[in-house]
């Protein structure tokens, strides 16, 4: 189809009789020019030859991609070799790659994991009963509930009426959210006592005092919006997390390989991308057989699931071994190093992102 495709868009693009290129003025040898590669025809296009150049460079894009897909998934680490060999024209380049992957990767990620229509309250339970179960209890059943509430928290076991769990809610889900142990009004009541010396504080002391009260002013103490702002902020993030993540897994491996003097920092930086998107694809088919169980309940997908998982860390082995060309025991070590080290850039970049995300709700 792409060959197709080609031969029409020539065919209707004749060439100059000139033989300066338009882009950057050499003179052209045959119908290309060989400095920047521009094909010497009319510049002057009808609607329908833009229509069919644009339909040309899709599926040219697709067939290099999915070829490079071919390889991806069958065969570690050849892709990031060719790369470094030098053999490119025939591959979609890795970070043209990796950009279409990553979006269309938190396109449906975000599809999956976050819907602002989500009730944030469909998962709270009180007293080991979800909120759906305790609205479906008949009369008896709940007042048995509601009174053994009540008993543990040291009050009188009588039972409550719908309203007044309600209330009872209320006072669990409205009162706030709390990272240091001082309870202020409003930043004009905190502002006052520390003038008047009652409360004294550190700047770090006072900015979160602050950020507490401001939050909670702005969501009127209600703890589910909070967790729905900060959730929503956090995801927001993640996609910067791990594009800034990469380049860090290719400086472990940079560290983990010092002694490959053939291997340069660009050339882990590769392998990394191409890493990037296979656990991208795979990550996104993960989900896709975990959204189908939770609908079909069965067994073999739970046990596919667990196989899948485990794949990504043969798959990511197997990569290794491929790349860089050493021992099974050998590449063995330096994978569990890879992934131990990697896990703790992970921590310390989401800890740094969970900070910034409170921080911007």
């Amino acid at each position: 189809m792409s060959l197709f495709l080609e031969k029409i868009y020539m065919s209707h693009h004749p060439e100059r009789t000139e033989k300066n290129c338009l882009n950057c003025g050499t003179t052209v040898q045959g119908k290309f020019c060989h400095i920047c590669g521009q094909e010497n025809i009319e510049p002057k296009e009808s609607f329908w030859q833009l229509v069919t150049h644009f339909f040309y460079d899709i599926i040219h894009f697709d067939g290099k991609f999915f070829h490079s897909l071919k390889y991806l998934f069958l065969r570690p680490g050849f892709l990031a070799q060719e790369y470094l060999a030098g053999r490119r024209a025939s591959y979609l380049n890795p970070i043209r790659m990796y950009v279409f992957t990553s979006a269309f990767f938190f396109l449906l990620f975000f599809s999956f994991l976050y819907n602002d229509d989500v009730d944030m309250m469909a998962g709270t339970t009180v007293n080991k009963k979800t909120l759906a179960e305790i609205a479906t209890m008949d009369s008896a059943t709940f007042a048995a509930f509601t009174a053994s509430i009540n008993k543990g928290n040291d009050k009188p076991g009588v039972p409550m009426s719908r309203a007044e769990f309600q209330q009872y809610l209320d006072t669990v889900t409205l009162s706030g959210l709390h990272f240091t142990s001082h309870r202020y009004a409003s930043r004009k009541e905190y502002d006052s006592l520390r003038a008047a010396g009652v409360k004294k504080h550190n700047w770090l002391e006072r900015q979160l005092i602050y950020k507490e009260i401001n939050m909670n002013e702005k969501y009127h103490n209600d703890t589910r919006q909070i967790f729905k702002a900060f959730r929503k902020q956090l995801l927001h993030h993640l996609p910067q997390m791990l594009f800034i993540a990469l380049p860090f897994l290719a400086l472990i491996l940079k560290l983990l390989y010092v002694r490959r003097k053939q291997f340069f920092y660009i050339n882990h930086v590769i392998f990394s991308v191409y890493l990037f998107i296979f656990l991208f694809i795979a990550i996104l088919f993960l989900l896709g057989i975990s959204r189908l169980n939770d609908h079909l309940h069965w067994g073999a997908l739970k046990f596919i699931i667990g196989l899948c998982w485990l794949g990504l860390f043969v798959y990511e082995y197997i990569a290794l071994r491929k790349f860089y060309r050493q021992g099974w025991l050998k590449t063995f070590a330096k994978f569990v190093l890879l992934n131990m080290m990697f896990l703790a850039v992970l921590i310390l970049l989401f800890t740094v992102f969970v900070f910034f995300s409170f921080y911007e709700i």
